[in-house]
């Protein structure tokens, strides 16, 4: 396969993911400012810089956080390259460049969602309709996965893919981490309230794995067991260590589809032996929002190996 087919089904898999993260990311603002009205531009600040998105955001909107400009922000506005509706246009993009390593189930999945998004955000959304449209994003990204996971064959064109999900979602979760244990909350003095707890359900629903946790764990509510789950729970879709096995697996693949072995898959294959070997009472005694900064730079410094091991720009 040639590199600029590869990374543009790598981009697209990252782009589609990223715009459902960021759908979700919406939702765990929303359901907090409406809980905490107090400190509800605080908590959508939040928001943006777990989307990586806050400086992007002042240069053009100021320290407004109010709620209406920051989910516009973030939905549709054209100051920003990574709102939903320019990362869902990027994907499409590069959905079209593969489009001959598609099938046509996903293609016309990936075409339609830009279609659908074009008309729900033509206009800003208002805060009463904000919910089904949340939902909406999140489904057709689902619609995309299931035609994706249905149709395409297992070659080395579904493992580029896929390796772009599961970069993408790593990050997510861990930024989702960070920001709840170093940023989010208060002051040493709110940890076991109520504030706290809120917020980490909060967080748990973002990455929809709030019913999960309970299955595991039942009511109890803890900063240790949640990191636990996130980080380290390798049966949660949406834990560090899922995606890390699951790019391990990928690189895997194409390793011995080309028969040579990338530097991007011994840096996976050390992210997961070095990384996710320890006990989370480890990793919160080292630091823990020490471990995610590594984390996230171990996981650009894989994206960026495997743009160049496998050509990606020529």
């Amino acid at each position: 396969m040639l590199g600029k087919t590869a990374g543009s089904l790598f981009w697209m898999a990252r782009y589609l993911e990223r715009s459902e993260n960021n759908a979700r990311l919406i939702d765990a603002g929303f359901r907090i400012a409406l809980t905490r009205s107090s400190t509800a531009q605080a908590e959508w600040r939040s928001v943006l810089v777990t989307a990586g998105q806050d400086q992007l955001f002042r240069d053009a909107h100021g320290e407004d956080y109010s709620s209406s400009r920051v989910v516009d922000f973030m939905l549709r506005d054209p100051a920003n390259p990574s709102s939903i509706l320019s990362v869902v246009k990027h994907a499409r993009d590069n959905a079209r460049t593969a489009r001959t390593y598609l099938t046509r189930e996903v293609w016309e999945a990936v075409n339609t969602s830009w279609m659908t998004l074009c008309a729900d955000l033509k206009r800003q959304v208002r805060e009463d309709d904000l919910p089904d449209t949340l939902t909406a994003i999140r489904q057709q990204s689902a619609q995309v996965r299931g035609a994706f996971a249905g149709t395409m064959l297992r070659n080395d064109g579904y493992n580029f893919a896929r390796l772009g999900t599961f970069l993408e979602r790593a990050d997510n979760t861990a930024r989702i981490l960070d920001v709840k244990y170093y940023l989010l909350l208060p002051s040493v003095a709110h940890i076991g309230t109520s504030i706290d707890n809120v917020q980490w359900e909060t967080i748990l629903r973002s990455v929809s794995a709030h019913r999960a946790y309970r299955w595991l764990y039942g009511a109890e509510i803890s900063a240790l067991k949640i990191a636990e789950f996130l980080i380290l729970y390798r049966q949660l879709p949406r834990s560090l260590a899922f995606c890390c096995d699951k790019m391990n697996s990928n690189l895997g693949w194409l390793h011995r589809s080309y028969d040579e072995e990338p530097e991007a898959a011994r840096m996976a294959s050390s992210m997961c032996r070095d990384r996710l070997s320890r006990p989370i009472q480890a990793i919160f005694d080292a630091g823990l929002h020490e471990y995610i900064t590594e984390f996230l730079s171990a996981n650009a410094a894989l994206a960026r190996q495997i743009e160049r091991d496998f050509r990606f720009v020529e």
